[in-house]
C-alpha cells in the first residue's frame, strides 16, 4: 500500500486526491480588465471545500475579482501568450496549485514545460497518469510525516487516539477542533468543518485551564490578539501531540512531538493557552 507522509493511502482515496488536485474545471481569477482582453467568460460560482483548499481560494488577492472556470479542453485552446499570461498572473495572485516547471518536469514529463510560460504550470489530470509518483509529493511538500509509528504507549483515558493518529480525511472540511473533539470522545467531531463555537463550548463544559505537557489530555489552543481560536492541539503523553494542521484534505490526524506542533505553529500575534480534561 502507498504511504504518504508515514500514513497508509487506499487507491480509493489515492483517485479522489487526483480529482481533488485536478478537477476537471478548475478556476483562475483575473481582474476585468484581463477577462475582457484574454476573452475568458467569467462566473460567480461557490468552489467546493476541495477547491477553496486546493487553489487556497481564501487567500486569493481581492483585485482579482472575477473567476473564470476552465477545463483542460478550453486551457489548452487560449493561444500560449494567454496561457502564459494568465498563469504568472495566478502566481501574483497567490492562487494555489500553480507548481513550478524545474521541480515537477522530471516525475511529470516535458509537456509541462510547453503548457504555460516555461517557468509554471497548472495540474491537469492529463498530468497525473501515474499518481502514485505525483501526488504524495503535493500533498507532503509543505509537512512533516506523522509519527504515530514511533508511539510505545497510548493513552487508555484516550481510547480513540489512536484510531484517529495518521489518517486522511476524506475530503476538505474536518479540522483541528474536530480531530481534538473527537480524540475526547465527541463521536463524528472528526468528520466534520467543526467552527469556533461549539469548540469554545465544548471546550468551557470539558476542561478548566491548566495542564503539562507530558501527560496526556493536555489541549493546546492558541488565540489571535483578538481572543479568537485559531488552532487547537491535544497531547497523549511521553512528548507526542495530535493534532490537525488544517481543514484542507492534505492534511492528515498526525502524531508530532509536543516542541514539533508548537514550532510549526509559531505565529506572530497568537498566543498558546493550556486547559486539561475534567470528568
Amino acid at each position: 500500500m502507498l504511504k504518504v507522509l508515514g500514513i497508509d493511502v487506499t487507491s480509493d482515496l489515492l483517485e479522489r486526491w487526483v480529482d481533488w488536485l485536478a478537477p476537471d474545471e478548475q478556476p483562475f481569477f483575473v481582474t476585468r480588465k484581463q477577462a475582457t482582453a484574454w476573452k475568458l467568460t467569467t462566473d460567480d460560482r461557490e468552489p467546493s471545500r476541495e477547491d477553496r483548499d486546493t487553489y487556497r481560494t481564501y487567500a486569493v488577492d481581492p483585485k482579482a475579482a472575477r473567476t473564470a472556470w476552465l477545463s483542460q479542453e478550453k486551457y489548452d485552446a487560449l493561444p500560449k501568450a494567454t496561457r502564459a499570461a494568465l498563469v504568472r498572473a495566478q502566481v501574483g495572485y497567490d492562487r494555489g496549485a500553480v507548481p513550478t516547471v524545474r521541480k515537477w518536469s522530471r516525475i511529470v514529463g516535458p509537456e509541462v514545460r510547453q503548457q504555460a510560460d516555461g517557468h509554471r504550470f497548472v495540474w491537469w489530470k492529463s498530468l497525473l497518469r501515474e499518481p502514485a509518483r505525483v501526488l504524495p509529493g503535493v500533498v507532503s511538500e509543505d509537512l512533516g510525516p506523522s509519527r504515530h509509528a514511533e508511539v510505545r504507549t497510548w493513552p487508555e483515558a484516550l481510547p480513540r487516539v489512536r484510531e484517529l493518529a495518521g489518517t486522511f480525511p476524506d475530503g476538505s472540511g474536518p479540522n483541528c477542533f474536530g480531530t481534538v473533539m473527537a480524540a475526547c470522545g465527541v463521536d463524528g467531531a472528526e468528520s466534520v468543518w467543526m467552527v469556533r463555537e461549539p469548540f469554545e463550548e465544548w471546550l468551557e463544559n470539558h476542561t478548566e485551564r491548566g495542564g503539562k505537557d507530558d501527560v496526556p489530555g493536555t489541549v493546546f489552543v492558541w488565540r489571535d490578539a483578538a481572543r479568537l481560536v485559531q488552532h487547537a492541539a491535544l497531547t497523549i503523553g511521553d512528548g507526542w501531540m495530535l493534532h490537525k494542521p488544517s481543514q484542507s484534505w492534505m492534511t492528515p490526524r498526525k502524531v508530532r512531538t509536543v516542541a514539533e506542533v508548537k514550532r510549526a505553529t509559531r505565529t506572530a500575534g497568537w498566543r498558546l493557552e493550556r486547559h486539561k480534561l475534567v470528568a
